[in-house]
């Protein structure tokens, strides 16, 4: 085996594996109650590093190393991944499809198309990589956490001590070589996606509710939309309870 990530893994073998890959500035620690009520349903859940993050290295990778380490660290499961997390799932959905049963994509986003946004993205995330290495990690969270985009997060949820965790250098380079100025894939790219895919947002996300959509319109029938309640950009964890419902319904309907 190559390169792999740092993970854990609860409920091992207690049935069929599901990986989550966290968002940027996160950890394997930042789930909430989600691995509990995944081992309680009879799954085992690989909590991996993402390069860059926790005590994983590969910093520099880009997105499609990226989803090689995830894939050569979690096997053939369920991937479910959130924002940063989502975008690693679904190239290594697109990449190496055999490893991948199912995809969850939470606040997710391929990519963006245009060229004149992508450039723009591509300089504000050197900007705020600039902005890590000058602050530090402490004083950046704080910075991050602030964000209106997380404006429905309960502190509580933040789990802002496991992100602690990370280093200044590290999240950096993992901004400047894995941030969502990469291309989007083509759309026929993800119509060929063969495996259920489950689209989530947060009802009140609005910006990432319609890329869901719009996704789901490129995947086809394969792919199905979820809005979660009263719920944000972290959906998962500010709606836990709800997200759960809508979760545990999908896998038993396609059982999983």
């Amino acid at each position: 085996m190559g390169p792999t990530l740092f993970a854990e893994v609860d409920g091992r073998d207690a049935g069929p594996p599901i990986a989550l890959l966290h968002g940027f500035t996160q950890t394997r620690a930042c789930w909430g109650p989600l691995p509990d009520r995944l081992v309680a349903a009879g799954h085992e859940v690989r909590r991996p590093d993402l390069p860059g993050h926790g005590r994983s290295g590969h910093a520099d990778a880009g997105l499609a190393e990226a989803a090689e380490l995830v894939g050569a660290t979690a096997g053939r499961a369920v991937y479910l991944g959130y924002s940063f997390g989502a975008r690693v799932g679904l190239h290594l959905a697109l990449a190496r499809p055999e490893l991948v049963t199912a995809l969850v994509l939470v606040g997710g986003t391929p990519g963006i198309e245009d060229p004149a946004e992508r450039d723009a993205r591509r300089a504000a995330d050197e900007r705020l990589a600039d902005r890590i290495e000058e602050l530090g990690v402490a004083a950046f969270l704080d910075e991050w956490l602030a964000q209106p985009l997380f404006a429905g997060l309960p502190p509580e949820a933040a789990c802002r001590e496991a992100r602690l965790e990370n280093r200044a250098a590290d999240l950096a380079a993992s901004l400047r070589h894995c941030g969502t100025c990469t291309p989007a894939p083509p759309s026929d790219r993800l119509a060929g996606l063969s495996m259920p895919v489950l689209c989530v947002a947060g009802e009140d996300d609005a910006k990432f509710a319609a890329i869901a959509r719009r996704m789901v319109e490129a995947i086809g029938p394969g792919a199905t939309l979820a809005l979660v309640p009263g719920a944000g950009h972290t959906a998962h964890l500010e709606q836990p309870a709800a997200f759960w419902s809508i979760l545990s319904d999908w896998l038993e309907a396609h059982h999983l």
